[in-house]
């Protein structure tokens, strides 16, 4: 309770530091307006077919999106953990496509893929697929050597070393790599539909609505739902390694 108090405090605080900034006269209120009116805007939105339309396209991307690098990310990360000479022979390849933002990867994906809904798909799993690597990669690599030099000695092969004993290991850096991945496709999707619009999503919405009209509330009330979505995935699996990680209580943040 002591935790849902602070937290409430910290967001009163911002919230009425924004209002009266805002309303201060130091910057003229519709180029930002104060929570009060974004709010308003938000609540204007959320019943609006148009948007929730949009709204369900951004997190059906969203959702695409993290499954996918789920599926590519988790086995490369056990490939890449498992084996040296792998991790040896792409470690270049990987350190070099890294660092290269994912939106910069549009012009390509879109000529292959012909599709914006799938183009930002695949934009925001190769965003959301980095993190989730090198977390596995790196905790493969931290797993305590007695404990598979005793499940050696035991006679386990490496794949039941990998189930038994360093997958155990592995899953609380996993969790908390996809909470940093999620945080990133999200990210990205909103960023692409801003960027490059198509048919559906919020940042779609926003353009249209918001910045060709000059009405910042909305820009605003969309930055809110990116941040409650945000919050809310980061909440969910946090609480999903409280209560399914016992093991590594100290990953949980």
């Amino acid at each position: 309770m002591r935790r849902i108090l602070r937290r409430l405090a910290g967001v009163a605080v911002l919230l009425l530091g924004w209002e009266g900034f805002s309303r201060s006269g130091l910057i003229a209120r519709e180029y930002f307006p104060p929570p009060s009116e974004v709010v308003v805007a938000l609540a204007r939105m959320l019943g609006e077919r148009e948007f929730l339309l949009d709204l369900i396209a951004t997190l059906l991307a969203w959702l695409i999106a993290v499954g996918v690098a789920v599926l590519v990310a988790v086995p490369a990360g056990l490939l890449l953990g498992s084996i040296p000479l792998v991790r040896t022979a792409v470690g270049a390849v990987i350190e070099f496509l890294r660092p290269i933002p994912a939106i910069m990867w549009f012009p390509l994906f879109y000529i292959i893929l012909m599709d914006g809904a799938e183009t930002k798909i695949m934009l925001a799993a190769y965003a959301a697929a980095w993190p989730i690597l090198f977390n596995i990669v790196y905790a493969l690599g931290e797993v305590e050597r007695g404990y598979v030099e005793t499940a050696r000695s035991f006679g386990l092969g490496r794949l039941a070393i990998l189930l038994r004993v360093k997958l155990p290991d592995v899953v609380p850096f996993a969790i908390t790599s996809l909470r940093i991945a999620a945080t990133f496709a999200l990210l990205v999707v909103v960023s692409t539909e801003l960027v490059f619009g198509g048919d559906r999503g919020v940042g779609i919405y926003l353009i249209r609505y918001g910045e060709e009209s000059g009405r910042l509330d909305i820009v605003l009330a969309g930055a809110v739902v990116a941040g409650v979505l945000g919050y809310l995935s980061n909440s969910a699996f946090a609480a999903l390694q409280r209560k399914f990680v016992v093991w590594a209580p100290g990953e949980v943040r």
